[in-house]
């Protein structure tokens, strides 16, 4: 099972998390940080929440996978 984890204390607000994985990451509106939507997301979203994390610029999404 994927568990997705966000420091939001560390992030700049660039939104390609939200664009990427709209289904498992949002942004605040008052200043654009990150917001997790789904810390345990369906499989149909694993990919595009890898991506998300990859293309972090502030590398502020870790992704865990027990077995």
């Amino acid at each position: 099972m994927m568990r997705v984890e966000v420091h939001a204390d560390r992030c700049i607000g660039s939104g390609v998390c939200a664009l990427v994985a709209p289904d498992v990451f949002d942004q605040r509106d008052d200043d654009g940080v990150v917001v997790l939507l789904a810390e345990h997301p369906a499989d149909e979203h694993h990919e595009s929440a890898y991506e998300a994390a990859t293309r972090c610029p502030a590398a502020v999404i870790d992704i865990h996978e027990a077995g």
